[in-house]
């Protein structure tokens, strides 16, 4: 990462949004810092500040980080938003995708993660806490009725597989075909969701309510 970032706390806990920016303000990743106890707080200072990430916490008094994602990413379309919960609760994060949020972590995430969360996302990349990306897949269900999206049927049933964590190898032998033609189907569904990840592929599926959570 070739410049340091802005990054804006949104949290009604203040011991919990003093610890973060105390861990933040020693990171090499980070320049400046400011916080908000809610959405409405964030939201008369945001178009000042213009953060590069934001940690947006998902409870909150006033206005909920649902909301205040909702209005920001209206206000200001480049903002990247991280959402953070004491819950691995698939509702939330199904609706804060829906928002437009680009990475999820739980507040008893190392700050390890954090710092990885807030690299990829800044890179345009998205990022799961393991529980929270656990949860979301172990409740994603198939359809019967075919969405309307760019990708075809088998392409569809690949997706689904990997975005419950098969490899492209158990996929193949799934769906009883090669390996080599998995690997094809996912560059393609990786090109056309313009994903880099598989985060990144349970947020379009979500999004594009392809399957259901």
């Amino acid at each position: 990462m070739k410049e340091k970032l802005k990054i804006f706390l949104v949290d009604d806990h203040t011991l919990f949004r003093e610890g973060l920016r105390f861990l933040l303000s020693n990171s090499e990743l980070v320049s400046d810092i400011y916080e908000a106890n809610n959405g409405k707080e964030l939201l008369k200072q945001v178009l000042n500040v213009k953060p590069d990430i934001i940690l947006m916490d998902i409870e909150m008094p006033e206005m909920n980080g649902i909301e205040a994602t909702q209005e920001v990413l209206r206000m200001y379309p480049e903002t990247k938003i991280i959402a953070l919960s004491m819950y691995a609760n698939e509702n939330y994060y199904t609706e804060m995708i829906d928002a437009g949020a680009k990475g999820f972590l739980l507040k008893n995430s190392k700050f390890e993660d954090v710092q990885n969360a807030i690299a990829d996302v800044y890179n345009g990349k998205n990022y799961f806490s393991p529980e929270i990306l656990h949860a979301i897949i172990k409740n994603l269900n198939k359809k019967t009725k075919k969405q309307n999206t760019d990708l075809t049927e088998r392409e569809i049933e690949v997706l689904y597989n990997i975005c419950k964590g098969f490899s492209n190898q158990e996929i193949a032998d799934l769906l009883y075909i090669s390996k080599r033609t998995v690997d094809k189907h996912r560059e393609n569904i990786l090109l056309k969701t313009q994903s880099k990840n598989t985060a990144g592929l349970v947020i379009y599926a979500i999004k594009n309510n392809i399957f259901e959570v």
